[in-house]
């Protein structure tokens, strides 16, 4: 069974219950956010299973990266439930930081340590937090680096690397951490047009070994390619979710239709 045969069991909306859907590996359900007056998240259910790879569009402002962050609990909820294998998510302390460590996140801008060669980038997370040795650590992130096409880059710093570049050594950073999901927050918008693509294609290539990935992108390629499942948000909700044929060929609202008939143009 592929991931987006057993998501027709349960296509996005979650069972609010208060507990997790069965299967899901990610399940938020009556998730709502608010900053003061502004309502950026309204009613989310979401389900995600293991193995699928869901992208998030939606025009600017429509809670998109709150979505993703609230995962991560990089930004808290302020009602409803988020799941990750089962498990509630934590407030704080040392079980958070467990979640953080099977939640691997990769943002906009890349967030490496200036100081800290690329090697020891990807290796200060599992030796600090997996505690693993610092040979395993150094072993399995050579095998990382060169998947992403940057071994040869190791010793170097941050600022020595392209912007293309440094996003392929964060993808690797975050799976040194041997996640049960990858978040990607807009991951090649601060990348010049010719790194996009370098980016893009570990991505794909993660997705075709069956990491979950939750994505947040502007990409309308890779949301066609790649996805299982394009989740579509406009001020603060999940207006559709479907396959991507479905999505982009026939979406069911109206302000599907006039986003991608904007964004397609172009």
């Amino acid at each position: 069974m592929t991931a987006s045969e057993e998501f027709t069991a349960y296509p996005g909306s979650g069972t609010g219950s208060g507990t997790a859907t069965a299967d899901a590996l990610v399940s938020l359900e009556g998730v709502q956010k608010w900053y003061g007056e502004l309502h950026v998240l309204q009613d989310i259910d979401l389900q995600v299973a293991r193995g699928e790879v869901v992208v998030v569009i939606g025009p600017s402002g429509s809670g998109k990266s709150t979505l993703c962050r609230t995962i991560n609990r990089l930004e808290p909820v302020d009602k409803g439930t988020i799941f990750i294998d089962g498990e509630p998510l934590p407030a704080e302390g040392k079980a958070l930081a467990r979640h953080r460590a099977d939640v691997g996140m990769v943002f906009q801008s890349f967030n490496l340590f200036a100081h800290k060669t690329i090697l020891e980038n990807v290796t200060l997370g599992p030796i600090k937090v997996r505690k693993k040795s610092k040979a395993d650590a150094t072993a399995r992130a050579m095998e990382l680096l060169e998947r992403v096409g940057v071994a040869h880059q190791a010793e170097k710093y941050p600022a020595q690397l392209s912007g293309g570049q440094q996003q392929r050594v964060a993808i690797a950073r975050a799976l040194a951490m041997e996640p049960k999901v990858m978040l990607f927050d807009e991951p090649t918008s601060a990348l010049d047009p010719e790194m996009i693509k370098e980016v893009l294609d570990v991505m794909v290539d993660l997705a075709e070994r069956g990491m979950t990935m939750i994505v947040v992108t502007h990409e309308m390629g890779f949301a066609r390619t790649a996805a299982n499942r394009v989740v579509f948000m406009s001020d603060g909700r999940i207006v559709e979710t479907t396959d991507p044929e479905t999505f982009f060929t026939n979406p069911e609202s109206d302000r599907a239709k006039d986003f991608l008939g904007k964004i397609l143009k172009h």
